[in-house]
């Protein structure tokens, strides 16, 4: 019934189309959007509703039996077909079971690199019902600590890579219960125990499928960690409907089963593995991975593997675009490429250097219950207000007082929405068809997510923390993040993550973190303003070293600057939009400035000369 209802629509829409183009362009290509949206839709309700559901597992494995000997993944030399990574996936669940004496629903916690592995422990742990927490590689001391126990997790995998930050926890970790494994064949860590002989020993057949008689579409698949105001992680719920309706993005960007997809962005994102390794599960193509990633080696590993599809976010773009000319800049095969963040000027510079690839940038927040797709290719847009779809996942862009950092309501206590061309808030609204599921066992952050008497009395909206714009012709555009968040090397940065560890600095009084624009950049990058204690000095080294071991690259500040007050608000919030407009110009402030030199294992002046060099691009932050 449901797709007989779109084909008619289809066709409505076709014959109407000469007459209604001149007034609206774009209605053709909203239809078809809606038409390829809805369907996906159903299809994946119509899986997840069958007894027993047809989860995102049972489509992988549905593959590994139809066409074992299709590639699934490739990683530098290696090569795992379907069949391959089905019985490597067994083996890991029999040996997990027996092991770490799990039970369905049990999360556990995975702190691992890009590669085959987080891939067919991803797929023994669902064979098991076992939700997995993708711990972020960076997360180090009560971060990761936080990470394991946010997500309930009582079982953390790793690997020897990860030693540092692993001993270093191992002593909280193992006095909150948590026992933690490496999948390597020793251990160089006393107290943590190898599990690959384990593995290996086990043969590669399928677990008992009652582990999984319980699975639901709102069961949790996985948790993936967001950052946001309150600084530490937050293990977002990703249930098996998400999981499928994410999965399927690629298929509504056009991708087929027999395309190559690359992706160097970490696996513990959602995009990395929803997105990318998920999407091949979806549709049976072939992912190659890589550890990290290399703006020099990028097209190399392109035509190497034949890739056809790439993702990205738009720092990795800006990268590609910033290394040297070659004469084979267009030799390739990639024909489209899926992501966010890419801001115009990158991508129009993008298109002419490396050819015609179709574009398509996405908008959307591993929490949130809807999103948008530029399916026009429209440069600079995160995707349209397609009406059609809005009916069934409506929005709305609202006015935001920036600077008291809450929405403005009218006198009747309710939400304004913004006019065309306007600046707002995005919020999403909460319906069975859009559900927010919020955070694993944190109500109180779930609830701060969440905006109620939005356009009514009693109604319930996602608060996605991020300030969009929709044009006059029905584009969308990303302008900036809210509160106390922003977005620095594709990472989302919690300034009050960072203000509680520079507050640990013993010559600190006051900290104010924000984020500053850098011409040529995307994102903000980090600034703090800090009051000094009466009678200290300034010790650029001793800060360097808290902030190295404390934080993320991404997250330590680049920037410093030392006032004697720190504004706030008349209800004591520190006030950052002036020190936001006034950067780091050392020409036009008056407060003593200093730039973070990893060479120098310090925080040093900045100067005149310096501050050029990162205008002229001469200086890489």
């Amino acid at each position: 019934m449901a797709v007989t209802a779109l084909a008619v629509l289809a066709a409505l829409a076709l014959l109407l189309w000469g007459v209604t183009s001149h007034f609206a362009p774009f209605l053709l290509p909203d239809l078809a959007a809606f038409a390829l949206a809805a369907r996906s839709a159903f299809r994946c309700r119509c899986r997840l509703r069958r007894q027993p559901p047809v989860t995102l597992l049972d489509v992988f494995r549905s593959h590994a039996r139809r066409r074992p000997r299709r590639v699934l993944l490739r990683f530098q030399e290696e090569v795992h077909t379907y069949g391959d990574v089905d019985a490597r996936s067994d083996r890991a669940a029999r040996a997990l079971l027996r092991r770490l004496g799990l039970r369905p629903g049990c999360a556990v916690a995975v702190l691992l690199p890009n590669g085959p592995a987080y891939v067919w422990c991803w797929l023994a742990l669902a064979k098991l019902g076992c939700p997995m927490a993708c711990v972020n590689t960076g997360a180090r001391g009560a971060a990761l600590r936080h990470a394991v126990a946010a997500a309930g997790a009582t079982r953390l995998l790793s690997t020897p890579e990860f030693r540092v930050a692993v001993e270093e926890a191992l002593p909280d970790l193992h006095r909150d219960g948590v026992r933690v494994f490496y999948l390597s064949s020793t251990s160089p860590t006393p107290g943590v125990e190898p599990l690959l002989p384990d593995i290996e020993d086990e043969p590669p057949e399928p677990v008992d499928p009652q582990y999984r008689a319980g699975i639901t579409p709102n069961s949790t698949a996985l948790y993936i960690f967001t950052s946001g105001t309150t600084g530490l992680p937050k293990a977002a719920v990703i249930t098996e409907m998400k999981l499928m309706m994410v999965a399927n993005l690629g298929r509504l960007c056009g991708l087929r089963p027999d395309d190559v997809i690359y992706t160097t962005l970490p696996l513990y994102h959602s995009a990395g593995l929803l997105v990318g390794v998920g999407g091949c599960f979806e549709l049976g193509a072939t992912c190659v991975l890589r550890a990290k990633f290399s703006a020099s080696q990028f097209w190399d590993d392109c035509r190497r593997y034949n890739v056809t599809v790439i993702q990205y976010v738009g720092e990795l773009i800006r990268y590609l675009c910033n290394t040297p000319k070659r004469p084979d800049d267009r030799e390739h095969g990639v024909r489209a490429a899926l992501g966010n963040g890419l801001r115009a000027d990158v991508w129009r510079e993008f298109l002419q250097r490396f050819g015609p690839v179709a574009v398509w940038e996405f908008y959307g927040a591993t929490e949130g219950n809807a999103g948008f797709v530029n399916y026009t290719g429209k440069i600079g847009a995160v995707g349209r207000a397609n009406v059609f779809l809005r009916r069934f996942a409506p929005y709305e862009l609202i006015e935001y007082d920036v600077e008291e950092d809450e929405p403005v309501r009218d006198e009747r206590g309710l939400c304004i929405p913004v006019y065309p061309g306007d600046t707002g808030l995005l919020v999403i609204k909460i319906t069975k068809s859009t559900p927010f599921h919020g955070y694993m066992g944190d109500t109180q952050k779930t609830e701060k997510k969440i905006l109620r008497d939005v356009l009514v009395k009693g109604d319930a909206y996602f608060n996605s923390g991020d300030l969009l714009m929709i044009d006059r012709e029905g584009f969308v555009y990303f302008q900036d993040r809210v509160g106390d968040t922003f977005r620095w090397k594709g990472e989302n940065v919690a300034t009050t993550e960072v203000e509680a560890t520079m507050a640990t600095v013993s010559f600190i009084q006051e900290v104010n973190v924000y984020g500053v624009t850098v011409p040529g950049c995307e994102g903000r990058c980090g600034m703090a303003a800090v009051r000094l204690r009466p009678g200290r000095a300034f010790d650029g080294k001793q800060l360097y070293g808290v902030t190295s071991a404390a934080l993320p690259a991404y997250a330590a500040p680049r920037f410093l600057r030392i006032q004697d007050s720190l504004e706030v608000t008349g209800t004591f919030k520190q006030r950052k939009t002036q020190l936001v407009r006034d950067g780091f110009d050392p020409g036009a402030i008056a407060d003593p400035l200093f730039i973070r030199d990893d060479s120098a294992a310090s925080y040093v002046p900045l100067t005149h000369d310096t501050f050029a060099a990162i205008l002229d691009g001469k200086l890489n932050l």
